[in-house]
């Protein structure tokens, strides 16, 4: 049972990680899109979701 338990929690790390990766990845593009700035989307990418959410909910 253990070892069961081990690879259920290494698959949800696993899926947590692109999730953030997939988030900060979005939130540069669409920062990106917006503002025309490099550093503006490296700011927005180290929000990652927080920025996403924000952005759709001001402007969409």
């Amino acid at each position: 049972m253990l070892i069961a338990n081990s690879n259920l929690t290494g698959s949800i790390r696993q899926t947590a990680k692109a999730g953030i990766s997939f988030g900060s990845c979005l939130a540069m593009i669409i920062s990106y899109g917006a503002w025309k700035s490099i550093w503006w989307a490296i700011l927005h990418g180290l929000c990652s979701w927080g920025y996403v959410i924000y952005y759709a909910i001001k402007y969409l």
